[in-house]
């Protein structure tokens, strides 16, 4: 049997070239303990490089500075220079792993706050949307500085269906805090962050976040990032990753489970040491991408974005570049950077800084703001393709005008295509008719996010139902697939397995989550069969389940899938609810109206108990004679279900349309597809 052996140390260790072991946990502790660095395992290597430090002695080491030592090479011929002095860093998990409150303790213990000085949590989510779901929508700047460092911080969102906000956000950014909760480990979203900040080359510090809870299982949490980073390619030196313990909650870190310090301390001297300042070209021509658009009432529109080169000043002439031919000159009135929690007037940014622009009134995300003489634009922002469309169009019921302040097509026209200089993973086109559009988005979410946003603002208008993007490839269909993974009671699981079953969901995972009795699914599912997917869910675990997908890739047509077994109860005269007429109305199936509501024909009043739609009276009245009955009858009415915007969207189906007001959210048929079928 040969063996080939390299090493640069006294001690070595030999590696039986049949049988090289997999990147798993046990290679992960072989590799902390002896240092060995294993390249390329799935075919086998015979040769083996050891550090030259001691198994017993472990200092942090991090990919970044090793990466750093291999890039010096190519920096000396294009004479770039790391900053030293700044720090560009984002946070990036899945939904509920705890990025936005590691923030908040990291912003109180760097002072960014008066003592005596209130604050409110999750201060970073500074929308009320956001503050009223409970999760991040929009990506936010805010910085720290740490022993004369100044760490610029971007926090994202957790939700698959703003992936496009976290893959814009990575453009500004040198390596990320990848937060991984301590009892669920890995999740779909945490694998797409991770792919792309991967794919840019950044460095990753880990962060297992909410190590307090009682179930907490931190050896499991490393070893499973381990193997993603492995599935995900990821470099021997990305995969050495920096693996910090925290609690959010209490602004503790530590590089044991076991041994947390008092503060934040460990994780920011982490990020400094494992994450390189920017690469920068200090003396070369301006160029900066804006990353993100903000906008002020005072100042317009405000371009962010990290630069890249050269000095940018305030009142400078700069050229707004698209590409190679398209450029358009402008001038920088004003110039703003993050410190603590605000933007500050600066006269003067230097390249490797993250800043903010005014003075462009028509820049776009993905333009670059280069020199008047020399500049050239930087390659443009791509972000991945929408999979869910859904149709808006004006009101056309009873009740337009009332309550709304923007009605008209051109009001409608005018918003959808605002909302695209800013959510660059959105696509809005002209529909069929001249008082339809066609929005694409990246999911549900993210168009009822839309949606919303816009009833706030006081636009009136009508929702189709949404459906899935499809592929035509040598002539076959591909629709859109997700991976969902759904958190559960054991004894709550076999209802939900076939209700996934029926979606056309294929199970390739299962496995016990800490010590509550809660199992893991993972599934594979079609998106189709994940609309009005999420209430049926809580309704078959009786409110229990934890239901998370995210986008996969296109495959081939699954077949039909049945999404609802029940039709609608249909109001069929204007007027006014009564408790007479819901009193026998309820005997059909469970209602969304209670007394005293005005209805319109057409309008849905109701979930029916059997398949197909059913019209009924929901505004009679008691005949008033003369013959009265010894005892007045009591009425006894149930509580009608109050369905919320995402539950709408979620309830209805083909022939049907939410109805969206500042004040009201109400369900009808569609009298266009109605006249279709008499």
């Amino acid at each position: 049997m040969e063996m080939a052996i390299s090493f640069n140390s006294s001690s070595f260790y030999l590696i039986n070239p049949n049988h090289v072991p997999k990147r798993t946990a046990s290679t992960l502790l072989t590799k902390r303990l002896f240092g060995l660095s294993l390249s390329s395992y799935p075919k086998a290597r015979t040769s083996l490089r050891c550090r030259s430090w001691s198994p017993f002695h472990r200092p942090i080491k991090c990919s970044a500075s090793q990466a750093t030592e291999t890039a010096t090479a190519s920096e000396k011929k294009t004479q770039l220079k790391r900053r030293g002095d700044i720090r560009n860093i984002a946070i990036v998990a899945h939904v509920d792993h705890g990025k936005t409150t590691l923030v908040d303790a990291m912003l109180k213990q760097s002072k960014v706050f008066r003592d005596n000085q209130f604050v409110r949590e999750r201060i970073m989510d500074s929308n009320d949307l956001e503050r009223e779901r409970g999760i991040t929508i929009l990506s936010k700047n805010t910085s720290i500085t740490y022993k004369d460092t100044k760490i610029n911080i971007i926090d994202t969102p957790g939700h698959s269906d703003f992936g496009g906000e976290v893959e814009r956000i990575l453009n500004m950014v040198e390596g990320v805090l990848l937060v991984v909760d301590s009892v669920e480990g890995p999740m779909p979203q945490t694998r797409f962050v991770l792919k792309k900040a991967l794919e840019f080359g950044h460095a990753v510090v880990v962060v297992v976040n909410k190590i307090d809870r009682p179930s907490a299982r931190p050896d499991y949490v490393i070893n499973s990032t381990f193997e993603l980073f492995i599935e995900l390619n990821a470099t021997d030196e990305q995969c050495d990753f920096q693996a910090i313990y925290a609690s959010g909650i209490k602004g503790k870190a530590g590089l044991s489970p076991d041994d947390l310090a008092e503060d934040l301390g460990p994780l920011f001297e982490s990020m400094i040491r494992c994450i390189p300042g920017p690469h920068i070209d200090k003396d070369g021509a301006l160029q900066m991408l804006a990353t993100n658009i903000e906008y002020d009432e005072h100042k317009g529109r405000i371009a962010i974005g990290r630069l890249h080169a050269g000095v940018l000043r305030k009142g400078m002439d700069v050229r707004v570049c698209t590409s190679e031919d398209s450029c358009r000159y402008a001038r920088i009135s004003e110039l703003f950077v993050y410190e603590k929690f605000s933007r500050v007037p600066a006269d003067t940014v230097e390249a490797g800084d993250i800043c903010a622009v005014c003075g462009i009134d028509d820049i776009q995300i993905g333009e670059t703001i280069a020199d008047k003489v020399s500049g050239k634009p930087l390659p443009s922002i791509k972000v991945e393709e929408p999979t869910v469309k859904m149709a808006f169009s004006i009101n056309t019921s009873p009740f337009v005008g009332r309550e709304g302040k923007y009605v008209t097509s051109r009001n409608l026209r005018d918003r959808l295509y605002r909302e695209l200089e800013r959510n660059l993973a959105m696509k809005v086109e002209d529909g069929e008719t001249a008082d339809t559009f066609v929005v694409s988005g990246r999911g549900t979410l993210h168009i009822t996010i839309l949606i919303e946003n816009m009833r706030r603002q006081g636009y009136e208008f009508m929702v189709g139902p949404p459906k899935v993007i499809n592929k035509k490839v040598d002539e076959k269909v591909l629709e859109p697939y997700e991976i969902a993974t759904v958190e559960i009671p054991e004894e709550h699981m076999g209802s939900v397995v076939e209700l996934l079953g029926k979606r056309r969901g294929q199970m390739f995972d299962m496995e016990g989550v800490g010590s509550e009795g809660t199992t893991l699914l993972k599934y594979k599912i079609p998106t189709r069969g994940l609309l009005g997917l999420r209430n049926a869910i809580l309704t078959a675990s009786r409110g229990t389940a934890i239901l998370n997908t995210i986008f996969d890739g296109y495959g081939p047509w699954a077949g039909d899938i049945s999404t609802r077994d029940q039709g609608s109860l249909v109001a069929f005269e204007d007027g006014t609810s009564t408790s007479y007429a819901l009193s026998s109305s309820q005997e059909r199936g469970q209602m969304f109206i209670g007394p005293g509501v005005e209805v319109y024909k057409g309008q849905i009043v109701g979930i029916h108990q059997r398949p197909g739609d059913l019209s009924l009276n929901v505004c009679k009245k008691k005949a008033a004679t003369n013959i009265r009955s010894n005892k007045e009858q009591t009425v006894v009415l149930d509580t009608p279900l109050d369905y919320s915007l995402d539950d709408c969207i979620e309830y209805i189906q083909e022939d049907e349309l939410v109805e969206v007001t500042p004040s009201s959210i109400r369900m009808c048929k569609n009298p266009k597809l109605a006249k279709k079928t008499r």
